[in-house]
């Protein structure tokens, strides 16, 4: 969590001199002195400026999906086209102004989902590479532990592919077997035999082949 100076702190309060301060913002200020001590106000600042960190690192249709107020938005995305250094920190500053002034659950709800399914596709990333490398390789029991675990992949289509990939790797050949093989194991995994996804994959080999 960043861990604000006093000085940047006192900062954080209404941020004067944003465009849209208003007398609603001086009277913020104003009554500061009636909510909860300054240690506890720190570290809710500090977790709202880590979250908008967060935000600016996503990809601009993670960005849509959170559904941000229209200046939080156009803010974030001027962000996260600046470099890391003070013309950055100080619009980090003004977004994390923004943000305190709107309710950042449904935000961070929306955050966290975005993070936990990123999170899920890169554990299935590697144990698809994990499967592919084992099947590729001398482990001769790769194979066989594949079929016990998915009892509806197709054997014979998955021999064919590991051996057309080992051939082309020992010749030094484009890797299509290994990318296809890649591919079925996806398909094989997510559950998704006699989909459309399937039959795309068997669309897509067929057109490698011709």
């Amino acid at each position: 969590m960043t861990d604000f100076t006093d000085e940047e702190y006192e900062e954080f309060q209404g941020y004067e001199g944003h465009e849209g301060y208003s007398e609603e913002d001086e009277f913020e200020e104003q009554t500061w002195a009636i909510r909860p001590n300054k240690t506890q106000l720190k570290r809710d600042i500090a977790v709202i400026h880590d979250m908008c960190e967060e935000i600016t690192q996503l990809a601009p249709a993670q960005i849509e999906k959170l559904n941000l107020p229209d200046e939080i938005a156009v803010a974030i995305s001027a962000a996260a086209k600046m470099p890391f250094k003070a013309a950055r920190k100080r619009q980090l500053k003004f977004i994390t102004g923004l943000m305190r002034k709107v309710d950042i659950a449904p935000i961070q709800e929306a955050l966290a989902k975005i993070k936990a399914k990123s999170a899920h596709a890169t554990r299935e990333l590697h144990q698809l590479e994990h499967w592919r490398e084992r099947l590729l390789s001398d482990d001769k029991q790769a194979l066989t532990e594949l079929l016990d675990k998915y009892p509806g992949a197709d054997a014979q289509q998955l021999r064919q592919l590991i051996r057309n990939a080992k051939k082309e790797i020992s010749l030094e050949k484009p890797v299509k077997s290994a990318r296809l093989l890649f591919k079925y194991l996806r398909v094989l995994l997510e559950g998704t035999q006699n989909t459309e996804d399937e039959q795309d994959f068997f669309d897509e080999e067929s057109n490698e082949e011709d």
